[in-house]
């Protein structure tokens, strides 16, 4: 506190006393600042006791930052030192200094080490690209404060892609030993969530999530009952299992007996038993029971996995998804989710095992996911924007201010996907970071004033092409994600209160950083 108050007395009296030099003042306003400047040198004193720590605690950081102030305060004594307009920034220069210094983190090994040098040749590639733009531009004030905010240090793009391939490789495993069951036919896994689409809430806390989705194996079929009728978006759907017959394929290859049409007895005794048996409750896939018989698998097949060498695996305790803690030999550790999905027909909507909303969900529902179409939307975005694109940033930097408050991730993805489609990609760079968050902080306002927030792929004609929705989705009536705060006055109150508090979080961060 006496830091901040010192540097606010010593940046107040250079600009409160003009560049002047000589005996061009006339007595009255000579003897005015004179007396300005013993008020500001005793106050300025008596803030550098203040800063001088005790021996034992003092670091070299701060014995640095106090000899850098003691000679600033010596320098205020002589008249001739306004006269050097260099010193305000050789003053922020230093504080800079100082504070990247203090945020620094040693390298815990290789890894860290080559992505921090990836991470600083995309921040040099920045400063090139933002370099040949006019330097007095009036909006260059919001890539300043853009410098000021303590972003992640995170690769995420590395880190996703090796999560990718230790996925992959783990999955090709999973297929040859299961090549001749009954057990669901694991396809590719697709990288789902933040971190696949490249950016991240919690920075010290993230979950690599992957979509596995299930074919059905030979001699199976999956029906997909889209629960209640006229119920949108779909919470309560179902993957009903149907066996179907197999007997031209047992006359001509020989292999398997058809479940259809040959006695329980002679299949008992001969194959393994069907999908129904093994992982149905009645008719119907089990997500839980799915979820089991993936983690027990894996603890066998992870020793025939490449990255085994390299990672020690943990299966931590999950009943719809698989959950691992991978950490390799520099002791950094990776969290990685698998979730389970079945797709709607060829499109980007699955049917997935992730957690819904509610307090129980049985064991045989699969809520609709939108997570695979969302990546998607990124990772086109991607390619639409500037190279120099803050739009991540954004959404990144005000996810880290909504813990805490009512708003959900989800409701303030949505806003920014709206946003992306709404407003001319060109004003998503760099210098237009505070114009751009103004419209996020506006655009959330309105929502909560109308109580309506749509959900970006009902009947939204602004979903790129590329995104391939089931037509039901295609012409629906939006669905507002705010639809309880229309239905509780108390909850609506509620929300715009965190508002203002979301509001004041991010002026504290603009302004100080962090």
């Amino acid at each position: 506190m006496a830091a901040t108050k010192f540097l606010t007395l010593l940046v107040q009296s250079m600009i409160q006393h003009p560049q002047m030099v000589g005996d061009e003042l006339d007595e009255a306003t000579r003897e005015r600042m004179q007396q300005r400047a013993v008020q500001l040198s005793q106050e300025m004193s008596q803030l550098l006791q203040e800063l001088e720590p005790r021996p034992q605690e003092q670091r070299p950081q701060e014995q640095s930052g106090v000899a850098w102030g003691a000679l600033l305060f010596a320098a205020l004594q002589q008249w001739q030192f306004w006269a050097v307009a260099g010193v305000l920034v050789l003053l922020f220069g230093l504080c800079w200094r100082l504070r990247k210094r203090s945020q620094e983190v040693d390298s815990s090994g290789e890894e860290e080490s080559s992505s921090s040098n990836t991470e600083q040749e995309e921040e040099d590639e920045q400063e090139e690209e933002e370099s040949e733009e006019d330097p007095d531009d009036e909006r260059d004030l919001g890539r300043i404060f853009a410098k000021r905010i303590q972003w992640s240090v995170q690769n995420l793009a590395s880190r996703s892609q090796v999560v990718e391939e230790l996925v992959d490789d783990l999955l090709r495993v999973f297929k040859m030993l299961l090549s001749d069951s009954f057990f669901p036919v694991l396809k590719p896994a697709i990288g789902v969530g933040s971190a696949f689409e490249g950016w991240n809430p919690r920075e010290d806390d993230v979950v690599y999530r992957l979509l596995v989705p299930l074919k059905p194996p030979r001699g199976h079929a999956f029906h997909l009952e889209l629960g209640s009728a006229g119920r949108i978006p779909v919470k309560d759907s179902c993957v009903r299992v149907v066996l179907e017959c197999t007997c031209t394929r047992e006359q001509l290859v020989g292999d398997r007996l058809c479940f259809v049409h040959n006695p329980e007895e002679e299949l008992r005794r001969n194959q393994d038993p069907s999908l129904l048996s093994a992982l149905c409750t009645g008719s119907y896939l089990d997500v839980e029971k799915t979820a089991l018989w993936f983690q027990n698998f894996l603890k066998s097949a992870w020793v025939l996995v490449p990255q085994s060498h390299h990672y020690n695996m943990e299966v931590l305790p999950s009943s719809r998804s698989c959950k691992l803690q991978l950490t390799n030999t520099f002791r950094r550790t990776l969290f990685v989710e698998m979730m389970f999905g079945v797709q709607q027909g060829d499109s980007d909507i699955f049917l997935s095992s992730q957690n819904t909303e509610a307090i129980f969900t049985p064991s045989t529902t699969w809520p609709e996911s939108y997570a695979v179409a969302e990546v998607k939307f990124f990772r086109h975005m991607a390619r639409q924007v500037p190279a120099n694109s803050f739009h991540l940033k954004c959404l990144q930097l005000y996810a880290r201010i909504l813990v805490g408050t009512g708003f959900s991730t989800y409701a303030l993805k949505t806003a920014v996907m709206h946003l992306l489609t709404t407003t001319p990609l060109s004003g998503w760079r760099r210098r237009d970071f505070l114009l751009r968050l103004e419209d996020i902080t506006q655009y959330l306002r309105c929502c909560l004033e109308e109580k309506r927030l749509n959900h970006f792929f009902f009947g939204n004609e602004n979903v790129p092409e590329e995104i391939i929705l089931p037509p039901a989705l295609q012409t629906s009536e939006p669905f507002n994600l705010f639809q309880r705060l229309a239905q509780d006055p108390d909850a609506h109150a509620e929300a715009l209160r965190d508002f203002d508090e979301l509001h004041d979080r991010l002026t504290r961060l603009l302004i100080y950083g962090r």
